[in-house]
């Protein structure tokens, strides 16, 4: 009798643990279910990725060195713009209180684009630095200056900008994130929270008390993004609204992904990144 109630009890303890393990398997499966169908849906599986933009140098490089180190290379400068010049150019400076020569920035992108009204926040150029000989300018990226405007410049390295962003510190954003929605952002941070190759945090250099700012790729970066990272993301900041995305993106999340996204990111300010520089 004790013989069958020990493999009786053997037994209960064996369909416990394999039920037990079961829950738990079922459990990985529907996490990692949902992380795939968040990475599916971004690109993670798809041939197209997020461009690696050359390094950042900083405006002062441009000014200063020599036309055989910078003219005709693409750029990406970080810095504060201090006056406009001409109707759709403006003047960039890393050293406008120490007397340095500042660097004009022309605007080819095609969009248009107004300087910040607070001073201390920074734009961010990426574009090709050309010696300033207006005629081939305008030939080059059909473009009408006004020669008056630039004649203290002429012969002189200028960026012909083909994209212009904002650059506020990643505190400024989730302080006042209102301030910032459906603006294309250079935003800087360190890299938290990897909930899959395109869903993430970033945080403003272990600053205590900071807010993070949630970034959802559009594309896979060719370089995997690692955690405690330094990178500058390039997008659009907007609420995270879960149907607006799906809809505006052309994303499909199951109910399981959706509630779960709501939770934990609903209504925080996330950028739509579509540019990452290391």
């Amino acid at each position: 009798m004790d013989k069958i109630d020990n493999n009786h009890i053997d037994s209960q303890k064996i369909s416990i643990a394999s039920d037990f393990m079961q829950r738990l398997w079922d459990g990985r499966v529907i996490i990692t279910l949902a992380l795939l169908a968040i990475i599916f849906r971004f690109g993670y599986y798809n041939t197209s990725q997020m461009a690696i933009p050359s390094t950042m140098v900083t405006a002062s490089e441009v000014t200063y060195k020599t036309k055989k180190e910078v003219i005709g290379k693409t750029v990406t400068i970080r810095s504060k713009p201090i006056q406009k010049v001409g109707l759709s150019s403006f003047m960039v400076s890393d050293q406008q209180f120490l007397g340095g020569e500042p660097t004009v920035v022309i605007n080819a992108s095609g969009v248009p684009f107004d300087l910040p009204t607070d001073q201390n926040i920074k734009v961010q150029v990426t574009g090709q630095v050309r010696n300033l000989v207006i005629p081939e300018i305008e030939r080059d990226f059909k473009l009408q200056l006004l020669d008056e405007s630039y004649r203290d410049y002429v012969n002189k390295p200028v960026i012909i900008a083909q994209s212009i962003a904002l650059a506020p510190k990643l505190s400024e954003i989730t302080n006042d994130p209102s301030k910032y929605y459906g603006k294309r952002l250079a935003v800087m941070g360190r890299v938290q929270n990897i909930q899959s190759p395109v869903l993430f945090t970033m945080d403003e250099n272990q600053l205590i008390g900071t807010k993070e700012l949630v970034v959802l790729l559009k594309a896979t970066p060719k370089a995997a993004i690692n955690q405690g990272q330094t990178v500058t993301m390039v997008g659009v900041v907007r609420p995270f609204v879960v149907a607006d995305i799906e809809r505006e993106y052309n994303i499909t999340w199951n109910q399981r992904v959706r509630e779960e996204m709501e939770a934990q990111y609903g209504n925080k300010p996330v950028l739509i990144a579509d540019v990452i520089y290391p």
